[in-house]
């Protein structure tokens, strides 16, 4: 199991100094929120994206997956009623997947709650086929880049669409695509109870996982007890990255990693 941390837990720092601290810290990767980069990542030039990779590797630090995704451009919408709308998000969606493709993130969490609610008078149904649309689009690009777009279920009153990790699960189906799976995250999995109990149900089908407290906090920083939780994803066979993504970013960035990584690392200590 390997442990990595989100970049805008770091807020103003310049990203070469969020790369030396990461790794000094003891983590083995970064997570990327694209905003943090640019507000628009097509602005991105084929050089920033090689300097933004090969800083991170000098660090020792692969990038491992891409979040946010939708919080610039803003207005964006994965399932608004205006086409032309809807047109942009999956094309700005496509414009992420080789961003991630050249950052070397071979996961992209599809989260933003804002950008995928229900506009009043659309029903579920057609709000969710409108999603699967966009989603659909994307999946020769992310099979010829090598990402993979991990869903990401969000609780009332974030979201309103993906509520659970069922109903993720369910969509993530009916894509019915290697390209498309299952995010899982420690915040979200408490408003549907125990976590480890969700994870011991869907653990098999998750791509990627987010550790944080039911609080926003980072593990360690609230009542959110994490050995059960990396026992359960030992349990499922789950090899991949545990990264850290919290929102609050209180008391300041380097006690928010250190002592998440503790509680991580002390938590994979019990593991049996």
């Amino acid at each position: 199991m390997k442990f990595a941390i989100c970049n805008e837990t770091f807020q103003s720092w310049e990203w070469d100094r969020i790369c030396r601290y990461v790794s000094e810290a003891g983590y083995d990767g970064i997570e990327i929120a694209p905003f943090t980069l640019a507000s628009d990542a097509r602005a991105l030039s084929p050089e920033d994206r090689r300097r933004i990779r090969s800083t991170a590797e000098a660090a020792g630090l692969p990038i491992t997956a891409l979040h946010w995704l939708l919080v610039s451009p803003e207005g964006l919408h994965v399932n608004s009623p205006d086409p032309a709308l809807r047109e942009e998000t999956a094309s700005y969606l496509e414009a992420l997947v080789d961003l991630a493709g050249d950052l070397g993130a071979g996961v992209m969490v599809f989260g933003s709650p804002k950008q995928r609610r229900i506009t009043e008078g659309v029903s579920r149904e057609q709000a969710e086929s409108w999603a699967g649309e966009a989603v659909r689009r994307l999946l020769p690009r992310l099979e010829a880049r090598n990402v993979k777009l991990a869903m990401e279920p969000l609780p009332a009153p974030e979201a309103d669409l993906w509520l659970t990790a069922e109903e993720t699960m369910a969509f993530v189906r009916r894509i019915g695509h290697p390209s498309v799976g299952l995010h899982l995250d420690v915040k979200s999995m408490c408003a549907e109870g125990d976590p480890a109990e969700v994870i011991r149900q869907y653990g098999r089908e998750a791509i990627y996982f987010h550790a944080n407290d039911a609080n926003r906090r980072g593990p360690g920083f609230g009542e959110v007890a994490f050995p059960p939780i990396l026992q359960a994803l030992k349990d499922k066979g789950y090899d991949g990255w545990v990264s850290v993504e919290v929102f609050d970013y209180s008391p300041d960035p380097e006690t928010i990693a250190q002592k998440s990584l503790e509680t991580l690392k002390s938590a994979l200590s019990q593991v049996k």
